[in-house]
C-alpha cells in the first residue's frame, strides 16, 4: 500500500530461506502488492504457486486476481475469472472489475459489472457513479441523465469528496469546493499561488477528470478546488516551511490531483502523504510512491 512491492517480495523469499511457512493470508499481501504495481506475470505465477502447494484459493485471492488484471487492463480475462471461479462472488469482487472498467473507460463490461453490482447491493452508490462516470467520459450523456434519474428515485446519494488534515493535534475537514473553514480567505489566497506556480512549471489541468456537463473553465474551477488541494493549501499555511503534510482522503485521488501534488511537492520542497481509497501516496521531489500507477 506504500509502493514497496519490491520489499514484500524480498520479505518472501526471506521467509522462505527461513523455513517459515506462509500461510493463505501471506498470499494474499503478495498478490496485493503485484497488483499495486503491476506486476501481472509475477501475480499469475504467485497464484499458481499458491494452488500447487496446496492452499485453496479464497475469494480475496480471487478479488486480488480480479483488482491485478483489471488495473492492467486485461478486463476481459478479469470478468471470466469471476463468472468460472468455484465459489460465488461478491460485491467487492464486482467493485474491483468495475472500478477497472471506468479507468479504462470499457462501457461494455462496465455495464455489467454495475448491473450485478445494482442486485447485490441495490443502495449501495458506489455501481450508480462509477457507470455514471464511464458514460460521461464516453460523452454518453443520455445515459448519465438515466443513471440520475434512477438514482433520485431510489433515494440514493453519492458521497462528496472529503479530505482530513491534522494540524497541531486538531483535524481539520475539508470537502470539494469548501469555503466554511474560519482560514477560507487565506486558503484561497494560498490556491490561487499555487495554481500560478503550477501554471509557471507547464502544468495545465487535466480536465478530462471532471465528468460533468460544463465548459472547460467551470471544469477547470472545479479542479482547482478539490477537497485534497483545499487541505494541502491549508496545511502550506498552517506550517513551517519543509514540514511534511498528510492528509487522508475518502475517495480515489484524481488524476489531476495525483499530477499537481508532485509538483507541489517539489516547488514547496515538502513531503506530501495522501491516504485515499486505495493506498498511501507518498510526494516527494516531484515524484510520487506509486510510480503513476495506482
Amino acid at each position: 500500500m506504500h509502493g514497496k512491492a519490491k520489499d514484500v517480495f524480498d520479505f518472501f523469499a526471506r521467509m522462505e530461506r527461513s523455513g517459515i511457512s506462509p500461510s493463505d493470508v501471506t498470499y494474499i499481501a503478495i498478490l496485493s502488492a503485484c497488483s499495486h504495481a503491476g506486476l501481472v506475470d509475477k501475480g499469475r505465477s504467485y497464484f499458481n504457486h499458491m494452488v500447487n502447494v496446496g492452499f485453496v484459493p479464497r475469494i480475496e485471492h480471487y478479488g486480488c486476481m480480479v483488482d491485478l488484471l483489471g488495473r492492467a487492463g486485461y478486463l476481459e480475462e478479469a470478468k471470466e475469472l469471476i463468472l468460472n471461479m468455484p465459489i460465488k462472488s461478491d460485491d467487492v469482487i464486482w467493485k474491483a472489475l468495475l472500478g477497472a472498467c471506468k479507468v479504462h473507460k470499457n462501457v461494455e463490461i462496465g455495464r455489467r459489472a454495475a448491473e450485478v453490482l445494482m442486485q447485490l447491493a441495490p443502495h449501495d452508490s458506489g455501481a450508480y457513479v462509477a457507470i455514471s462516470n464511464i458514460y460521461a467520459s464516453s460523452g454518453d450523456w443520455d445515459a448519465v441523465a438515466e443513471v440520475r434519474l434512477m438514482m433520485k428515485d431510489l433515494d440514493i446519494r453519492k458521497d462528496p469528496g472529503c479530505s482530513w488534515i491534522e494540524i497541531d493535534g486538531v483535524i481539520h475537514e475539508f470537502l470539494v469546493e469548501d469555503d466554511s473553514h474560519p482560514s477560507a480567505k487565506e486558503i484561497h489566497s494560498m490556491l490561487e499561488e499555487i495554481s500560478n506556480k503550477l501554471n509557471f512549471e507547464g502544468y495545465r489541468p487535466n480536465t478530462t477528470q471532471v465528468l460533468l456537463k460544463m465548459d472547460e473553465t467551470h471544469k477547470e474551477s472545479v479542479l482547482h478546488y478539490h477537497s485534497e488541494k483545499i487541505a494541502v493549501a491549508f496545511g502550506l499555511i498552517s506550517t513551517t516551511p519543509k514540514t511534511p503534510l498528510q492528509i487522508v482522503k475518502n475517495l480515489r485521488i484524481c488524476e489531476d490531483c495525483h499530477s499537481s501534488m508532485k509538483l507541489i511537492s517539489k516547488i514547496y520542497n515538502r513531503k506530501i502523504t495522501i491516504r485515499d481509497r486505495k493506498r498511501f501516496h507518498h510526494f516527494e521531489h516531484g515524484s510520487c510512491s506509486c510510480m503513476d500507477y495506482w
